[in-house]
């Protein structure tokens, strides 16, 4: 029987539709697969990548990390996500020229059961003096966290505070705690300018730390505040004594259970601190009485 004209086209048809087949299928097992700007692979049709392999099984998802304590959380530079100013400060491991960390430190120096006295938003011509003769009592060397303004106005009591052996710590030129969101000019200017009136008023006496205005730290300013020998520093306590919580709320909150090396943060200025004044007197003594050693916070330890 003979192959009519419309029989062949349809013969041809197929054929062609055929060979396309098997070249489409040679294409596809030949081509590499296409890298993304990150450097993964393109992602698989949807669906594809939510199933396991045969016999596999899902990993769990990883625990979160360890929350910091309220107030000490480090903020993205101004217009900048988080971790972008410098992957290298939030590496513990990272340092500065001069070999300070980057990282913040929230533990006691020593080998045991230290713990670190911290002073905030001072100096203050009633307050310092008071919190002062409680330390000197108590036999406690603390670091003042001093801002560079009332640095400044007060430079007697700056000296005052390194005569009796305590160590100097800045806390910004007028403690705006909205630097965090500002460019990093605004914050090298507050650092370092602080940082000047701070020596200015005692000379000689070195600034080792860096403490951000509530404790706002971008990646850029731990890494001005240690290029310029000042290790950025937290807290691991928080009696929120800037509140005037009351007594028995301040010490509920200081003799609960301390982590390990302790820092804790007190305030000497911004207001009333007669509070702090009386928490001192009882928690210095209590804290010789659970066997610690009175410090200083780590500086050159991660």
């Amino acid at each position: 029987m003979g192959i009519t004209s419309s029989s062949a086209r349809r013969v041809r048809r197929a054929g062609t539709a055929a060979t396309a087949a098997v070249l489409g299928i040679l294409a596809v097992s030949a081509a590499p697969a296409v890298a993304a700007p990150d450097g993964s692979a393109d992602k698989p049709a949807a669906g594809a990548a939510d199933k396991p392999a045969a016999g596999s099984a899902k990993k769990p998802a990883e625990k979160s990390a360890e929350k910091v304590p309220a107030g000490s959380a480090e903020k993205p530079a101004a217009g900048k996500p988080a971790g972008s100013a410098a992957s290298a400060g939030s590496a513990g491991s990272a340092r500065s020229a001069a070999g300070i960390p980057l990282a913040i430190s929230r533990l006691a120096q020593g080998p045991g059961r230290d713990v670190a006295i911290t002073i905030d938003d001072g100096p203050d011509p009633r307050w310092t003096p008071q919190v002062l003769e409680v330390l000197r009592k108590n036999h406690v060397k603390a670091t003042f966290c001093m801002i560079g303004t009332k640095a400044q106005k007060y430079p007697e009591l700056v000296r005052s505070v390194a005569a009796d052996g305590h160590r100097l710590c800045n806390h910004s030129v007028d403690h705006d705690v909205t630097m965090d969101h500002k460019p990093v000019a605004y914050q090298k200017q507050q650092i370092l300018e602080a940082k000047a009136m701070i020596e200015k008023a005692a000379p000689g006496v070195p600034v080792g730390y860096y403490r951000a205005p509530g404790g706002a730290f971008t990646p850029d300013s731990r890494a001005i505040a240690a290029e310029s020998g000042m290790r950025p520093l937290g807290w691991s306590v928080d009696p929120k004594d800037w509140s005037r919580p009351g007594l028995p709320a301040m010490i509920t909150a200081l003799e609960g259970k301390l982590p390990h090396q302790p820092t804790v943060l007190f305030h000497d200025g911004g207001g009333d601190r007669s509070e702090t004044v009386a928490a001192l007197k009882q928690y210095l003594p209590w804290l010789t009485a659970q066997g610690y050693h009175f410090t200083f916070p780590a500086r050159t330890t991660p």
